[in-house]
């Protein structure tokens, strides 16, 4: 199975059990930005304590030899971080971070964008919130890779919304680092 067969399953399983996810990352990276290698698979998501045992089960149905565990979905969503499913025969690891209850994450789920990738239906990161996502990983690890990401999606996306970018730019204090790109 390919990276991007994966992605299309966990996409599949997401809209299937009614978790509001999006997509990031290097993945959508590719989508609004200049196409990338991107090891991983980072999926935002709106997850509910009742819905821990359905989607532990559906995810264990991708491969008899994939890689999760539910303690630490259970784990992730108490204390708002991530989870990890792992698929030994195409080497991908899927990050799943969870949504936290903050208005960035609230508007960035609420911003996603429906997009058609080879006859699949996946929702992804709006550019402007991939921008600012990326900016504050930045910003915390000083990483070049999130920078180039962000040029590539600035060059390529001519229509953000500036407004919309400026006002949480400087709510996250990354502005002066947008500006300077």
């Amino acid at each position: 199975m390919e990276q991007e067969e994966l992605l299309f399953r966990i996409g599949n399983i997401l809209n299937r059990l009614k978790i509001p996810y999006i997509i990031t990352g290097g993945m959508a990276v590719v989508v609004w930005g200049r196409p990338r290698f991107t090891a991983d698979i980072d999926v935002v998501i709106e997850l509910t304590f009742q819905k821990i045992d359905e989607i532990f089960a559906e995810l264990r149905k991708i491969d008899k030899n994939i890689y999760i565990d539910k303690k630490m979905i259970e784990y992730a969503l108490k204390r708002g971080g991530e989870f990890n499913l792992i698929h030994p025969a195409s080497g991908v690891k899927i990050d799943f971070w969870i949504l936290k209850d903050e208005p960035f994450d609230k508007s960035r789920i609420k911003r996603r964008i429906l997009k058609k990738i080879a006859g699949e239906k996946l929702y992804f990161c709006s550019p402007e919130d991939l921008v600012l996502i990326k900016l504050q990983w930045y910003k915390k690890t000083k990483s070049t890779r999130q920078l180039e990401d962000i040029e590539s999606i600035l060059a390529i996306q001519r229509k953000l919304d500036w407004k919309y970018l400026k006002k949480w730019a400087m709510m996250q204090n990354t502005f002066k680092i947008l500006k300077s790109l």
